[in-house]
């Protein structure tokens, strides 16, 4: 059974949500956060990445800097940017992108969960990345960024949240990039009741995308827990923040491939090596993305080709079968000679939420070839975490990104 609890969040007061929401620390790289905080101080970017207060000579993860990460915080806190709750609630939290909502749940998931494996991974986490958050954790004593995770959805949260964004929403504004963002409260003891024992029958959850947040927030809270002298349970540092969302309501986007060489073939040869494994269909100069599992669009010396892939590629097996691995399997590896896509340097990575013109402009300028993908489904996804396996590096691309600094939550107890 799963944990979910209510919690009392520390989130801005309502006036400072607009400006101090922000997006996850870890797309921007340094210069992209320095430019973020110099035009908006409040955004929560300055928590997150505080070395933006620091010139080039310090380093990112010098430990001055995650000093000056609590500092700000509690700073911010006394000022009141920042309120906290008076009692434990639940919360909503909707985004609308492009006309398309989907809401989630703002809630505690267990570290016992995620250690028994209720709560599922999809990803392999790096060790220097779980380290800085890890810092970021313990030294401001919080969690600022929730983890973003996935349900297969109840009727009961469902009834819920229909009732509850009736009302009147505690925020409700539309950020930079046109992405709308909406919050309520759920406070009645009641429709917490209801959600806490949903969630109570469930036996996954699963990590849709934040696995680097959510592994360091559970090494955090282990290590208290082993350095805790009157251990029962009840602390704050045996739960991480977590937004939940339904299956039904997430969308994964594509997150494509682009490779810098031909593996020493010129187009001709390299079109004929396709054709013996995939059914390769000329498209011509106009962009045409995959519209369904199992094709791919690939652009090549100014034109696009579609790349159908046989029925005989397909094992029955949910890592194999995805179609970043079909690729990766057949295409990559063997042709292109990229045996490791984590690691290589003559492959990138570009998001769908680019779109297809971004990989028109790669292979203008520093690429050769372009292999749109069709979005993994998170079905997928599911599969693949219930079978304990992994999936192959930038499989998913969530859209849209959920903000840091609407929700805190405190490790003090």
């Amino acid at each position: 059974m799963a944990i979910v609890k209510p919690f009392k969040a520390f989130r801005p007061a309502g006036e400072y949500a607009s400006q101090i929401g922000a997006l996850p620390y870890d797309v921007y790289n340094r210069a992209e956060a320095v430019s973020v905080v110099a035009g908006n101080p409040l955004s929560f970017l300055a928590i997150d990445r505080a070395e933006t207060a620091f010139d080039s000579s310090v380093d990112t993860y010098d430990e001055r800097v995650y000093l000056k990460a609590k500092e700000l915080l509690d700073a911010r806190i006394q000022e009141g940017y920042f309120v906290q709750e008076e009692t434990n609630c639940y919360y909503i939290y909707r985004l609308t992108m492009n006309g398309r909502s989907q809401t989630g749940l703002v809630g505690l998931a267990s570290i016992d969960d995620y250690q028994n494996q209720i709560i599922k991974k999809h990803e392999n986490t790096r060790a220097d990345k779980e380290l800085d958050r890890i810092r970021h954790v313990d030294t401001c004593n919080a969690q600022t960024g929730p983890i973003f995770l996935a349900y297969r959805a109840k009727e009961e949260i469902r009834t819920v949240i229909q009732k509850v964004t009736g009302q009147e929403a505690l925020y409700d504004f539309i950020s930079e990039d046109g992405i709308g963002h909406q919050v309520w409260v759920i406070s009645e003891p009641a429709d917490m009741q209801q959600i806490e024992s949903a969630f109570s029958s469930m036996q996954e959850i699963y990590i849709a995308d934040g696995h680097h947040r959510c592994a360091s927030a559970v090494k955090v809270g282990l290590k208290r827990r082993e350095d805790c002298t009157s251990y029962d349970g009840s602390e704050e540092f045996n739960y991480f923040l977590s937004v939940f969302f339904p299956d039904e309501e997430l969308m994964i986007m594509d997150y494509n491939r682009v490779v810098d060489n031909l593996g020493g073939l010129d187009e001709e040869a390299f079109l004929q090596k396709l054709s013996n494994i995939f059914i390769v269909t000329p498209i011509g100069e106009k962009a045409v993305k995959p519209v369904y599992k199992g094709q791919i669009t690939m652009y090549l010396g100014d034109k696009w080709y579609l790349l159908e892939i046989p029925e005989t590629c397909y094992t029955g097996d949910p890592v194999r079968d995805l179609d970043v691995s079909i690729l990766q399997e057949y295409v990559l590896e063997p042709i292109l000679h990229i045996s490791d896509p984590k690691t290589d340097k003559h492959i990138d990575f570009v998001g769908g939420i680019r779109g297809l013109g971004e990989l028109e402009r790669r292979v203008h300028s520093d690429m050769k070839v372009a292999f749109a993908m069709y979005p993994t489904d998170i079905q997928e996804l599911f599969a693949v975490a219930d079978a304990g396996l992994l999936m192959p590096p930038k499989s998913t691309w969530f859209e849209p990104k959920l903000r840091s600094g609407l929700f805190i939550h405190s490790l003090k107890d």
